[in-house]
């Protein structure tokens, strides 16, 4: 985790904005957009000073677009209802697509959102059949993660334990290390399909899934 993470949430938590969180930790504007932009943002009465005499009509304009956010988030929610096991099977599909590995026969999903990595987990033991033996996590962290609190935070995520976690994997690219420097704490999570000798749950799942992907894109 950032060194300074802990204490940028709780100056948010207490109404400052970016800018003077920016000031006292040095943090950039990008990295707290990333960390804050699904938290609600009430500002205290020193934001509101700062405001009331520069631009006033900027902190209206931010309640209302906060106020909107939430009211269309709920209003989704609501129209995608209740997920049916079809449902659940186009949707894995479609994260497969997009995250999953195309060769070498093997089954293969990567994300560094919690949300897609539990659904892709669910995706594989309701619609593939497989169980908890049936996968394995590698984790692919950078040089300021803490190993110990990331493998701790994918085992609450996955509900796997630590013996379906594979040897960490600490990417020390130079190019990598300033552009994914505190905007991704808890690393990328790789989930791997072990067949344990059983073909339907290995190359042959593999080409299924090959089928219903082409079966998607006959249609498109």
């Amino acid at each position: 985790m950032h060194k300074f993470r802990m204490e940028a949430e709780k100056l948010r938590s207490q109404g400052y904005s970016y800018n003077l969180i920016n000031k006292k930790l040095g943090i950039s504007l990008a990295t707290m957009s990333y960390w804050f932009k699904d938290k609600p943002f009430i500002p205290n009465d020193e934001v509101k000073r700062r405001i009331k005499n520069g631009h006033s009509t900027g902190l209206k304009s931010h309640e209302r677009r906060l106020t909107e956010i939430l009211e269309l988030k709920q209003v989704g929610i609501k129209e995608i209802g209740k997920l049916s096991k079809r449902d659940l099977l186009l949707l894995g599909l479609g994260i497969y697509i997009g995250e999953g590995s195309k060769t070498n026969e093997r089954i293969r999903i990567s994300n560094s959102d919690p949300a897609i990595i539990r659904l892709s987990i669910r995706w594989l033991k309701e619609v593939a059949n497989l169980e908890n033996d049936n996968i394995s996590i590698r984790l692919h962290l950078y040089p300021d993660s803490n190993i110990e609190e990331c493998m701790k935070y994918w085992q609450k995520v996955t509900g796997l334990n630590q013996r379906h976690f594979q040897n960490v994997t600490i990417d020390r690219r130079i190019n990598k290390q300033t552009f994914h420097l505190g905007k991704l704490p808890h690393g990328t999570a790789h989930i791997y399909v072990l067949s344990g000798g059983n073909l339907e749950k290995g190359v042959r799942l593999y080409r299924r899934l090959n089928g219903w992907i082409a079966g998607v894109k006959l249609q498109v």
